[in-house]
C-alpha cells in the first residue's frame, strides 16, 4: 500500500525529527555568530520613542483614559523631535520561560527604555490598544508629526508562549474590527513549551541560553523582517447550564451565542445555554491530548518549582502523560470512555462551498486536532508532507498558514500519537475544512477536555443536551514578522 507522505520523505521525515534540536541551536545564537556584530546604541536609536510620547502612552494606559497623556504634549512639541525608525514595545509574560521572565524584562528595559516594555500582569494587551495606541491615534490627527510616525511604524515583540502570542494578536485585531489601521505586525520570543507558532514564523523553539546576546540580535530582527499573514480562526461555543472551568485568555464569556443557522440543531436546545468566544491562530484540539495538557498545566501552577525551563516542562510533560490513560485506558476501561466517537458528531463546510457535510470521526481516534500552522507539539508536523496524488485522492490542497484552511485530523493510543510525534507516521487524516462544527453530548462521560493553542480547560458533559463548538476564519488576517 502506498505511503500518503511524499517521495523520499522517509529520510526527509528523519531531518524533519531534528527540526526541534536545530531551533534550538538557531535560538541559542549559535547560526548567527559570524553575522555582523550588532550596535547596543544603534539599535537603541532605533527603537526608542521620545520620552514625551512615552510618558503620554503610559500615562493613557495607567489611567485607562486616551487623555491621560495630554499635559506631556503640550510641554513639548514634535518639530525638533527625531522619530525612531522601527518603534517598539515589548510584552513579556513573566510566568512563561522557566520563570526567566522577570530577568528578561529587566535586560530588554536597558536595551530600550522602561516605558516600552509591559509585563502582562500590569499591563493587559487590550489597554494598550485602546489606550496607548489611541492616545498616539488622537495626536497624530492634531499634527503631532512624530506621534504620527511612531504609529504607523510600530512593531510588537512578545515575549512568551503560544498562548500569550495568541492573545496579544486577539487585541490587536481590534484595530482590524474598527479600522484603526496599519496594525502593528508582530515578533516573538519564544517562551514557553512548544512554542509552535514562534516556529512557524522563524523565531526558533526555545529559550535562548546566550540569550542575553540573542536578545539583541533578536530586537534587529524584529526590525528588519518581512511581513507575513496568518489565518485566525474565530470559536463559539454554546454549553447547557454550568460554566466552563478556568476558561483560557482567549475564551470569553458573551450573551449571545451566533452559531450558523443553516445547520440545524437536532434534538431540544435547553432553556438556559451559556456562550463563549475566542480567537485560536495554531489548533484547537478535544480530546486525550487537552486532558493531558490540563493536568500539567494544573501541575505546573501548583507546583512552579518544577517549571525550570522548556526542557524541564517537555520531561514532565511527557511522564505526566503517561499517567493519563493515553497508553492504558483501552484495555481498563469501559468501551463507552474509550474513542470521541462515542460523544463527538462533526460538521465541516469545504472552500468555497456553503453546504454542511457530516463527516464520521474514526472509531479509534482519542484525539481530534485542527490544525491551522504546519508546527504542532513542539515543531511536529503531524499532517505530514502529503504526496500530489494523494491529495488529489483525499480532496486536500497543500497546507498552509494563510490559505482559508484547518487540518483536521486524529490521534489514537498513545503509542500511534508517539509514533505521529516522532514523525515515524502521519496522524489520521480526517479533513480539510473552511468551517468546523463539533457536537458533543455525556453519556457516560462527565467531561470533556479542550484546548485552543496550548491553553487547556476542562468542559463540564451533559447527558441531556448538547454542547456545541463552531470554529470560523476571521475575515481579516492578522500579521507576522519572519525572523528567518
Amino acid at each position: 500500500m502506498d505511503s500518503p507522505t511524499s517521495a523520499g520523505d522517509s529520510s526527509t521525515a528523519r531531518i524533519v525529527a531534528r527540526s526541534s534540536m536545530m531551533d534550538s541551536i538557531r535560538a541559542c545564537g549559535l547560526s548567527g555568530l559570524a553575522g555582523v556584530r550588532i550596535d547596543k546604541e544603534v539599535l537603541r536609536r532605533r527603537l526608542l520613542m521620545p520620552e514625551y510620547l512615552r510618558l503620554a502612552m503610559l500615562d493613557s494606559i495607567k489611567k485607562k483614559d486616551v487623555d491621560g497623556g495630554d499635559q506631556h504634549f503640550r510641554l513639548h512639541g514634535s518639530d525638533d523631535v527625531p522619530c525612531p525608525e522601527s518603534p517598539m514595545v515589548v510584552f513579556i509574560n513573566p510566568r512563561s520561560g522557566g520563570r526567566y521572565g522577570p530577568i528578561l524584562k529587566e535586560r530588554i528595559k536597558q536595551l530600550i527604555s522602561e516605558e516600552q516594555v509591559f509585563d502582562l500582569h500590569d499591563v493587559k494587551p487590550h489597554e494598550f490598544v485602546r489606550y496607548g495606541l489611541a492616545c498616539l491615534e488622537k495626536w497624530a490627527n492634531n499634527g503631532d508629526r512624530c506621534a504620527k510616525e511612531t504609529r504607523q511604524n510600530m512593531r510588537v515583540v512578545v515575549a512568551g508562549g503560544d498562548g500569550t502570542v495568541g492573545w496579544v494578536l486577539g487585541c490587536l485585531g481590534e484595530l482590524h474590527q474598527k479600522g484603526r489601521e496599519p496594525v502593528p505586525p508582530v515578533a516573538v520570543i519564544p517562551l514557553g513549551t512548544g512554542n509552535d507558532l514562534s516556529r512557524s514564523f522563524g523565531w526558533g523553539g526555545s529559550f535562548p541560553f546566550a540569550w542575553k546576546s540573542a536578545i539583541k540580535r533578536t530586537l534587529h530582527r524584529a526590525t528588519m523582517g518581512p511581513i507575513c499573514h496568518l489565518d485566525s480562526w474565530h470559536v463559539v461555543l454554546q454549553m447547557p447550564g454550568g460554566e466552563v472551568v478556568d476558561p483560557p485568555y482567549s475564551l470569553k464569556a458573551t450573551e449571545e451565542c451566533s452559531l450558523d443557522q443553516t445547520l440545524e440543531i437536532d434534538g431540544d436546545v435547553p432553556d438556559k445555554v451559556n456562550c463563549y468566544e475566542g480567537v485560536f491562530y495554531n489548533y484547537f484540539s478535544i480530546g486525550m491530548d487537552a486532558q493531558v495538557a490540563y493536568g500539567f498545566h494544573h501541575l505546573r501552577n501548583e507546583k512552579p518549582y518544577f517549571a525550570q525551563g522548556p526542557i524541564t516542562n517537555k520531561i514532565i510533560y511527557s511522564g505526566y502523560s503517561c499517567t493519563q490513560g493515553w497508553f492504558l485506558t483501552p484495555c481498563m476501561s469501559d468501551p463507552s470512555l474509550r474513542g470521541l466517537k462515542n460523544i463527538l458528531r462533526m460538521h465541516v463546510r469545504r472552500v468555497n462551498c456553503s453546504e454542511w457535510e457530516q463527516i464520521p470521526i474514526p472509531k479509534s481516534v482519542r484525539a481530534v486536532v485542527a490544525l491551522n500552522l504546519h508546527n504542532y507539539g513542539s515543531g511536529r508536523n503531524p499532517w505530514g508532507n502529503l504526496k500530489p496524488e494523494y491529495l488529489e485522492k483525499r480532496g486536500f490542497v497543500e497546507a498552509h498558514a494563510d490559505d482559508g484552511l484547518l487540518e483536521i485530523f486524529g490521534l489514537k493510543q498513545g503509542w500511534h500519537a508517539s509514533f505521529v510525534m516522532v514523525e515515524l507516521i502521519s496522524a489520521k487524516h480526517i479533513a480539510q475544512a473552511a468551517s468546523v462544527r463539533l457536537e458533543i453530548r455525556g453519556g457516560e462521560w462527565k467531561d470533556a477536555f479542550m484546548q485552543m493553542d496550548g491553553e487547556p480547560w476542562k468542559q463540564p458533559m451533559n447527558k441531556e443536551h448538547s454542547t456545541f463548538v463552531e470554529i470560523k476564519r476571521v475575515p481579516f488576517q492578522s500579521l507576522m514578522i519572519n525572523g528567518e
